[in-house]
């Protein structure tokens, strides 16, 4: 299945990557954008001026300001809007009534507790056969720079997710099928809140040995919330797991490891979100996060401490030694 048309919902640095992509795989591609003088810049230019102003977009990649027309005869409809903000959008649009709908927001929503794909489903009435996601260690520079990556696109129906892996397979993009969409979307939306813990020991000048233990516990954090939540435990071993909150830990390219480094070095979470248009989603996330821990029963000392240092109950050093002090355990438990 190549040569779909597909809109992209979304121009920031992962949407725009990910569309880049598409027409990579042969597809026709329409991105959408709020403000119509950036899509204009980009239709003129062919680069999106604001997130990779030194990097050449595909000559057919076209965008547009309208949603409808961005989505007029869509076969794939990719989200690529913060998490916190896939509600209100989807109140605003028209979703086709036989495309499948598919979410790059890594996420859990403030209030709800939802994974974005239980959003869609809820707020645009979307069965859950016809919603995909596409998780895993997805560094929009490195994509858009066309280095070699690996991703996983994930639904409930295998088809769906087949059809997916079709439209965004290339020579530099490998998709792999999973059906585990509860485990690959909490995956992804809580690496970002362990990537800000890791960012804040970086800040505070620890070294390798903190910042594994930070990634290695973060992980048995994240599969305890997977397990309980229905999840498969093997995902988290893979490119939605471990893969995903490796590259996002590691890379001074990831926007929660950087916002975290900030917060390491003393600059307030206010100092950090006015300086850069970048969304680091775990800043959101990880209260809701904590919340959702928190209905099922499941510890998460990483996640609620990194909370508490985003609502200002505590400072990253406390943070490094509250979670220092700990009572001694098992490592499995």
């Amino acid at each position: 299945m190549t040569g779909m048309r597909v809109a992209v919902m979304g121009a920031g640095s992962w949407g725009t990557a990910f569309a880049m992509v598409l027409c990579d795989a042969g597809n026709e591609v329409r991105l959408w954008t709020r403000r119509p003088e950036l899509a204009a810049a980009i239709n003129a230019e062919h680069r999106n001026v604001d997130y990779f102003p030194t990097l050449p977009l595909p000559d057919d990649l076209v965008a547009v300001s309208d949603p409808s027309d961005a989505m007029n005869q869509a076969e794939f409809v990719v989200l690529a809007v913060p998490s916190q903000t896939l509600r209100a959008n989807l109140k605003e649009w028209t979703l086709p009534t036989d495309a499948i709908i598919v979410s790059l927001a890594k996420g859990i929503e403030l209030g709800t507790g939802l994974r974005m794909s239980e959003v869609i489903a809820e707020a645009a009435s979307v069965p859950a056969d016809r919603i995909a996601v596409v998780t895993g260690p997805n560094l929009a520079r490195e994509i858009a720079e066309k280095q070699p990556s690996a991703s996983v696109v994930a639904s409930s129906s295998l088809p769906t997710a087949e059809a997916l892996q079709a439209v965004c397979h290339t020579a530099r993009f490998r998709a792999y099928t999973n059906p585990d969409v509860v485990g690959c979307e909490l995956g992804g939306a809580t690496k970002n809140v362990i990537a800000l813990a890791v960012g804040m020991a970086i800040g505070l000048g620890l070294g390798a040995n903190a910042n594994a233990s930070v990634i290695t516990r973060g992980l048995a954090e994240i599969s305890r919330l997977g397990i309980a939540l229905g999840a498969d435990p093997h995902t988290f071993s893979g490119l939605a797991g471990l893969g995903d909150l490796v590259a996002t830990c590691i890379s001074p390219l990831s926007r929660n490891r950087t916002f975290g480094e900030e917060l390491g070095r003393g600059r307030t979470v206010a100092e950090i979100s006015a300086s850069t248009r970048q969304v680091a989603e775990g800043v959101k996330s990880c209260a809701a996060t904590e919340d959702l821990a928190a209905r099922h029963g499941v510890e998460m000392p990483i996640v609620a401490a990194v909370a508490d240092v985003i609502a200002g109950r505590i400072t990253p050093p406390e943070m490094i030694s509250s979670l220092m002090s700990r009572s001694a355990k098992p490592e499995r438990y």
